[in-house]
């Protein structure tokens, strides 16, 4: 073919043909198409910030002396450095599908699903790996691969970073992990929430004034100043947009700066130029030192100017590895070629979609895929774009030393001769640099996320005063209802029934800290996925931040309540009521946060706390009393959360003065068929009987104190300071229980 032909198929392709390292004779075209490395790099965006680099060294002018003034040609620069190469190996990871059960038959085969088969490539220090693919095509799934999320007994395969194997908690120290979903306190506003983590990343070291400029920093560089002051906002109140949002989501992970970043869908939902900024985010914070790794659904041409490596996945196979700029060359020698002016990434998707609805699927696209990995003319291509000849000298040790010299990984570095806790890394000094597994000690997590919740909740003050209207109107009935109960037994009985009432009021009124945790649930696994804060912190806030309402809300109600009944005790019994409250309260409360770590749905934790409660009343000794309840079930009645704020409040009402008559002469005939008699024939069967029986009583002879009425309920088994005690320290285990299940239930990991 002569020249000529050869230069006339050129213009009517995107890429000008030339001679490639596989046929090189002169005077004759490729049969397969080849491409100028130089015009493929120029179909990346400008707006990339990625300088080509030729695929051969670069010539350098020397002064004479041995020194170079850099490249003779200045259309080709050295790229910097590269500290950091993130690389896995052949991962695999599969699922068993459950059984199906059907009309009695059972599907006694399990089917397995691969979700990631044998899936290879690397991301580097500079550069953002973008993970492609259809829905169900193993994204998310290779992202949390890499980041740790799942199992190692599930994950085949390896992941390294500088040749050495990552995971643990030197992963969780250096990365950051970025979820598809925006979960963001929504009364905080954006320099708050970027604050706030700042203080849980950074660490007690650095001063304040240091911790306010890298957040004025981050505002900067996420392109949020216009927001700063802006609260996040969520359905019912008006906030940022979504790609502030976004942007917001990534602040929160990169405070300390990571040294690898893992982001699920970032652009998802957002529209056009929301999502190139987040892009462009992510280019300046792989520029910045960084290895970023995201996944994205469809980008645009332009966002697909700023990643510079891609991997294309079907149903957990890879159909593509390598640079944007290869995907012409790619598609070309598989006899797809893109056409003039359409997206490549675009076209790829759709290519891959309509083999997947093959019969054979996507099998020879894979097939190819490696088969031309091997071929000269990617590997050049991919020489060029990322500049895979340079490869990191320096150890794992030794990059994150270096890495912190530079400023990375702020949280909790500290340089010493010997090194400490955490995960170390050797310095350029000859020193040992310790990332500390947590930026800050305990005490400070606990404060600050005390701080935050207080924050959040106190500009949402409507969700308190429901609270206590809602307390405030059952008590206002009840001291309606029971008012001035007097000392006959119809009095006494009324008194069983408030304080039945009443206490099992204190456990399902607490039922609104169920949703509080199962809200907040997937913020704390984010947080705590790569060590924000620990989780006994986390419990210890929570709790801190329940109890000042809820000491409000036993005033409220024993304030109301008390003297209205005309309860026993003055101000003593005043005071150990509103304290009974409380610990009835604190319980409550206790128990309902424990139930919101083990169900996580609120219909059905709903369900279960009305029930249980249910049956903590129906054994709390007030239905039943203890010496009448079956052996098999007297185990329930001790576990009754009711039984012990109940038997409190009884034995301050009936124990305070022993004194004190429930029951006197012709009042022991009440409630029964003799209560109808005429007064004057209940006083003659009275004497009638002192007579018979010798014993010297009367009309005004007390014959039940309030002994005898504890005595009667059972109720005589624990004191009631051990009551006290024993509610309060119902709390305790719960909140302790709460822990243990954020501690062994909430790993945030695939099986």
């Amino acid at each position: 073919m002569s020249s000529g032909s050869c230069a006339q198929r050129a213009s009517s392709t995107a890429a000008a043909p030339v001679e490639s390292a596989e046929d090189a004779s002169p005077g004759r075209c490729s049969a397969t198409p080849s491409f100028k490395l130089s015009q493929l790099l120029a179909l990346r965006s400008p707006t990339s910030g990625h300088i080509a680099v030729d695929v051969h060294p670069v010539a350098t002018e020397d002064d004479g002396d041995g020194s170079s003034n850099g490249p003779a040609d200045d259309g080709f620069i050295s790229r910097p450095a590269v500290h950091f190469v993130l690389a896995f190996d052949d991962l695999t990871y599969s699922v068993k599908r459950p059984r199906n059960w059907w009309f009695g038959q059972t599907n006694r085969h399990e089917e397995t699903r691969a979700l990631l088969d044998g899936i290879s490539g690397e991301a580097r220090e500079g550069e953002i790996l973008a993970v492609l693919g259809a829905s169900g095509a193993g994204k998310s799934t290779l992202i949390d691969a890499l980041a740790g999320r799942i199992r190692q007994e599930s994950l085949r395969g390896a992941v390294s970073l500088n040749r050495e194997p990552l995971g643990g908690r030197l992963l969780r120290v250096i990365s950051a992990y970025v979820m598809q979903d925006d979960l963001l306190y929504p009364m905080l506003t954006v320099a708050e929430t970027l604050t706030y983590a700042a203080e849980f990343r950074l660490p007690r070291s650095l001063s304040a004034a240091k911790k306010r400029s890298r957040v004025e920093a981050l505002i900067d560089q996420l392109g949020l100043r216009a927001a700063a002051d802006t609260i996040i906002g969520d359905e019912g109140r008006r906030g940022v947009s979504g790609g502030e949002r976004r942007r917001v989501s990534i602040g929160i992970d990169i405070i300390h700066d990571p040294i690898i970043l893992f982001l699920d869908e970032p652009t998802s939902g957002l529209d056009s130029t929301s999502a190139f900024m987040v892009v462009k985010v992510l280019q300046g914070i792989a520029q910045s030192g960084s290895v970023v790794v995201m996944s994205i659904h469809q980008p645009s041409y332009r966002i697909l100017g700023l990643l510079d490596r891609l991997l294309f996945l079907s149903r957990g196979r890879t159909v593509y590895y390598g640079p944007p700029a290869g995907l012409t060359p790619f598609f070309s020698e598989f006899g797809h070629p893109i056409p003039d002016g359409e997206n490549p990434a675009e076209f790829a998707l759709d290519t891959i979609r309509e083999l997947e609805g093959t019969p054979n699927g996507t099998e020879e696209l894979v097939e190819f895929t490696r088969s031309w990995q091997e071929k000269p003319l990617s590997r050049a291509i991919s020489a060029a774009s990322t500049g895979a000849e340079h490869k990191p000298s320096l150890t794992l040790k030794e990059a994150i030393g270096l890495s912190i010299g530079r400023g990375k990984l702020v949280s909790g570095a500290t340089t010493s001769p010997g090194g400490g806790g955490g995960s170390s890394a050797s310095s350029s000094a000859g020193t040992t640099t310790t990332v500390a597994t947590y930026a800050n000690p305990w005490w400070v997590e606990v404060w600050v996320l005390t701080r935050r919740s207080f924050t959040n909740t106190r500009r949402t003050p409507e969700l308190f005063l429901i609270r206590l209207g809602t307390v405030t109107v059952t008590a206002l009935i009840l001291a309606t209802v029971f008012w001035r109960l007097d000392n006959t037994p119809k009095g006494v009985n009324e008194r069983f029934g408030f304080f039945a009432i009443g206490m099992s009021t204190m456990f399902y009124t607490s039922a609104d800290a169920l949703p509080v945790f199962l809200i907040e649930r997937y913020i704390y696994l984010r947080e705590t996925a790569h060590n924000a804060y620990r989780r006994s912190s986390y419990t210890l806030s929570n709790a801190a931040v329940a109890l000042p309402p809820l000491v409000l809300l036993s005033l409220a109600f024993a304030g109301i309540t008390f003297f209205a009944v005309g309860l026993a005790g003055g101000a003593q019994g005043f005071a150990f009521f509103a304290l009974v409250v409380l610990a009835s309260f604190w319980a409550g409360s206790g128990f309902v946060t424990f139930l919101s770590a083990v169900v996580p749905h609120v219909v059905i934790g709903y369900t279960v706390v009305v029930a249980v409660l249910a049956y903590f009343l129906l054994f709390s000794g007030f239905f039943v009393t203890r010496d009448r309840i079956q052996g098999y079930w007297i185990w329930f009645h001790y576990l009754s959360l009711i039984k012990y704020p109940y038997q409190a409040v009884m034995q301050n009402e009936f124990g305070a003065d022993p004194g004190r008559c429930f029951m006197r002469g012709v009042q022991m005939f009440d409630g029964t068929p003799m209560g109808r008699l005429p007064e004057a024939t209940k006083v003659n069967v009275l004497n009638a009987m002192s007579r018979s029986m010798r014993v010297d009583f009367n009309s005004s002879s007390c014959i039940t104190a309030g002994p005898d009425v504890l005595a009667k309920q059972a109720v005589t088994d624990l004191g009631k300071w051990a009551c006290l005690w024993v509610t309060f320290a119902w709390g305790f285990l719960f909140r302790v229980l709460f822990y243990l299940t954020l501690l062994l239930g909430s790993r945030n990991k695939r099986r």
